[in-house]
């Protein structure tokens, strides 16, 4: 079996077992690189190769010859069936995109798929400011798995910025964790530290102001940093289990 395939779809969920009413662990989006484990009645089991992640997708679109050249900048960017003529259909931040055509404004992605040029950027163009970056996903819905516009959750928004980067980091909370560098405990605390707890991940945008997906708010929020620690520990009684910082 030909195992390299490239998603292109505009994004799915992976369930936990091969059923729709199992568990959302995460979700694939389009372009992502993912190896085909096993098919069963309509359901694949696959790897995705850019952080390993495993799980059950629905039978889907996917192709083995793929080049992408640019991926998606923006938080979305909406599909046109020809320059112009708009879709209602879109695709998330980080999706890997190949040319087939394009003209001074948009490029041709497939048969009846252009999207605009203002929303892509080269493959292998770093950004640095994750602190932009983040705020694209301000007020977007908390959902556990989801890693798009339509929904995120902490260990998402922290995973997307490496991502977006061509950077390895781990999906979940629990191997983020694992895979960060310990730095020593403090009670300053500065642009780029990440706070752990457990099975919760905030990032800091500054000494004062944190920004995580958080499921009591149910979406992406900006927060003082000592309150919202305070309230994790009276309501989740979590204390901070680890302080990293973004390093690329």
């Amino acid at each position: 079996m030909q195992n390299n395939f490239y998603f292109i779809d505009s994004f799915s969920n992976i369930y936990k077992k091969p059923s729709k009413k199992s568990e959302v662990t995460s979700q694939i989006i389009y372009g992502e690189k993912f190896k085909i484990l096993s098919k069963n009645k309509g359901w694949i089991k696959i790897k995705i190769l850019f952080d390993n992640y495993v799980g059950f997708i629905k039978n889907s679109k996917y192709l083995k010859k793929f080049s992408p050249k640019y991926k998606i900048s923006s938080l979305k960017a909406r599909i046109f069936k020809r320059p112009g003529i708009k879709t209602d259909n879109w695709l998330p931040l980080s999706s890997k995109l190949s040319v087939l055509d394009q003209n001074i404004n948009y490029i041709k992605i497939e048969k009846n798929k252009w999207i605009k040029k203002k929303d892509i950027r080269k493959l292998n163009q770093k950004d640095k400011n994750f602190v932009k970056l983040f705020k694209k996903f301000l007020n977007v819905k908390y959902f556990w798995g989801g890693k798009t516009f339509k929904g995120i959750d902490c260990s998402a928004l922290l995973q997307i910025f490496f991502t977006y980067n061509n950077l390895f980091y781990p999906r979940d909370t629990k191997d983020q964790i694992k895979y960060a560098k310990r730095n020593l405990k403090k009670k300053k605390f500065k642009k780029g530290d990440i706070i752990f707890w457990k099975g919760h991940v905030a990032i800091c945008l500054n000494s004062k102001q944190l920004i995580h997906a958080y499921g009591p708010e149910k979406k992406v929020i900006i927060m003082p940093i000592a309150k919202t620690i305070d309230r994790i520990e009276r309501t989740a009684k979590l204390k901070i289990k680890k302080i990293s910082k973004i390093k690329y």
